[in-house]
């Protein structure tokens, strides 16, 4: 199938009125979720998972993606307008976004940031339909032994290339794959590391374990938090009217921030909240007075808000093409096809044409309406950042209750969920990161299907990985990520001890 048609079979999908209906609803809580500070996609994404089950598969797989990349939209509302980023991919837009707002340009740097935010995922869009069909021709070449080797590139990148510890990021990936473990053997039968507990036999639950390390952590993390709502300024939309010299400042640099989160989107552990530091890095880079960020520079707000949304959209180019996720939301994007009984990887162009196309198109149609919802609703926005968070973080945990329960209609999950939640924020305090725990979770139990039979096809011997030529330039790339880490944490070792020998008198 080619383009043009798989696009126009993705127009009459997406234009279902269930389609359509969902899709509106996922951008629209989306936005919400991204306006209000400390919650996030990933959070809400683990909220609406149990209510997908009862909805057909299309529907659910658009509204999951409009919560995604709408989170992106809304997130750079509170970080303009109170210096706190309701996304972490929208820390930077407080850079220069706060001071714009102290400087009674809050409006312009809102509607400027929704004008990059669409420019920036229409474009990503262009990028995935370019792409994604030729990645999954190449996948189809995939056997047994280049899956698993791919896989263990994802996550080691993952580990190696996200923010913090790389030592502490590869922990938590060999923990995911030890919590991915838990449950009956698909080829033997036989309960692992289930602890005689009957509820375990049928393995941790992705629900559970998604609400517990990034809903109920962050939750508790937030308790004694105080935070200032009270925002000052009053938006209107001739406040919003940005100036002729604002659109000539930010039209490059909102193509060098979509070329940036278009190509960074695509890898494995990057994404958005990479793409927007490393466009806002970029731009301050080559500007001509790069004293003006920090102090209300429009490039600053705009090419990281391109970027980000760039990078959410060409994240789906690896978990549809080759169902190899990117980061963690991707992770949860995979678990809920999985759940839904359709299999991401090459094939999925061809097995599921409606579901791929139709995504693809709605992730169009939802940026129009992410355009029509954030301009007119800014002041609604800024209402609910009044709420009181000690009243707004109850009834999150109503919800992260009532979702957990309803998968299974079964009380330990609930437990499950508490105790995970505290070793979730023990994680937190530690500096662990919790995404590449949840990738190892998601992509574990694949990985060792794969190894398996990969190990089965060849009678047992492992040659097979490095005797294949993909699997063999695959593993390699490992190797050198995996070394090129241990390096770079001997040079900060050697170098933090010099600067301490430095400090010692004489």
């Amino acid at each position: 199938m080619d383009i043009s048609t798989g696009l126009m079979l993705g127009l009459q999908t997406a234009l279902q009125p269930e389609v359509l209906l969902f899709c509106f609803i996922g951008v629209f809580l989306g936005t919400l979720i991204g306006v209000l500070p400390g919650i996030g996609a990933l959070a809400a994404i683990s909220l609406l998972l149990p209510i997908t089950f009862h909805l057909e598969p299309t529907a659910a797989i658009v509204m999951l993606a409009g919560v995604y990349y709408g989170a992106q939209y809304g997130g750079s509302t509170a970080a303009i307008l109170l210096n706190l980023p309701g996304t972490p991919s929208s820390a930077v837009a407080c850079l220069d976004g706060y001071p714009m707002a102290k400087q009674g340009r809050a409006g312009v740097a809102l509607f400027m940031t929704t004008i990059a935010s669409f420019i920036g995922s229409m474009l990503g869009i262009a990028v995935l339909v370019a792409f994604a069909p030729s990645i999954a021709e190449v996948g189809l070449q995939f056997g047994a032994a280049e899956y698993f080797s791919i896989m263990l590139l994802g996550l080691v990148a993952a580990a190696t290339l996200a923010a913090g510890s790389p030592i502490k990021g590869l922990a938590m990936v060999v923990f995911g794959l030890l919590l991915g473990t838990v449950g009956t053997d698909v080829n033997s039968g036989v309960p692992r590391f289930d602890f005689d507990i009957p509820e375990l036999m049928d393995a941790i639950s992705l629900v559970a374990l998604a609400m517990a390390i990034f809903g109920v952590a962050e939750l508790i993390a937030s308790i004694n938090f105080k935070r200032d709502g009270t925002v000052k300024s009053k938006i209107t939309l001739r406040s919003m009217t940005p100036t002729g010299q604002d659109m000539k400042q930010s039209i490059m640099p909102m193509l060098r921030g979509t070329g940036i989160g278009s190509f960074l989107g695509a890898l494995p552990g990057t994404g958005p909240t990479i793409a927007s530091f490393m466009s806002y890095a970029v731009e301050k880079r080559i500007a001509k007075d790069p004293s003006r960020f920090g102090k209300g520079a429009i490039e600053g707000v705009t090419a990281p808000e391109a970027s980000n949304n760039a990078a959410a959209q060409t994240a789906f180019v690896p978990t549809l093409s080759l169902g190899i996720p990117g980061d963690a939301v991707m992770a949860l994007m995979l678990g809920a096809l999985i759940i839904h009984g359709i299999q991401p990887g090459p094939m999925l162009m061809t097995a599921q044409p409606e579901l791929f196309w139709g995504l693809i198109v709605s992730f169009a149609i939802g940026n129009i309406m992410l355009v029509i919802l954030n301009l007119p609703l800014v002041g609604i926005w800024v209402s609910i950042l009044r709420i009181p968070y000690h009243v707004l973080y109850p009834a999150i945990l109503v919800f992260i209750c009532l979702g957990v329960y309803s998968v299974n209609n079964n009380v330990f999950d609930i437990y499950m969920t508490a105790g995970l939640g505290v070793m979730g924020y023990l994680m937190l305090k530690l500096r662990f990161e919790a995404a590449p725990l949840l990738l190892g979770f998601v992509l574990g139990p694949m990985m060792e299907e794969n190894l398996r039979r990969a190990l089965l096809l060849s009678r047992g011997d492992p040659s097979t990985f490095i005797e294949r030529p993909i699997s063999a330039v695959v593993l390699a790339l490992c190797g050198a990520l995996l070394l090129w880490t241990l390096y770079a944490a001997f040079k900060r070792g050697m170098k933090r001890r010099e600067q301490e020998q430095d400090r010692i008198p004489e």
